[in-house]
């Protein structure tokens, strides 16, 4: 192992801690974003498969 990937990482100063706040929420905001269309497209296949079986 090398001395730089042992090597502490230095504290972010607020802005940059702000920074990166900001940029971890977007990305937390886009997975639920996904999750979200997902679970959407799962209810809406299975309200066509009750709809299908209805009619039969």
């Amino acid at each position: 192992m090398r001395f730089d990937e042992i090597a502490p990482i230095k504290p972010l100063n607020p802005e940059q801690a702000r920074l990166k706040s900001m940029k971890d929420r977007v990305k937390r905001d886009q997975e639920a974003v996904k999750a979200e269309r997902a679970r959407q497209q799962v209810n809406k296949g299975k309200e066509m498969m009750n709809q299908v079986r209805l009619k039969t």
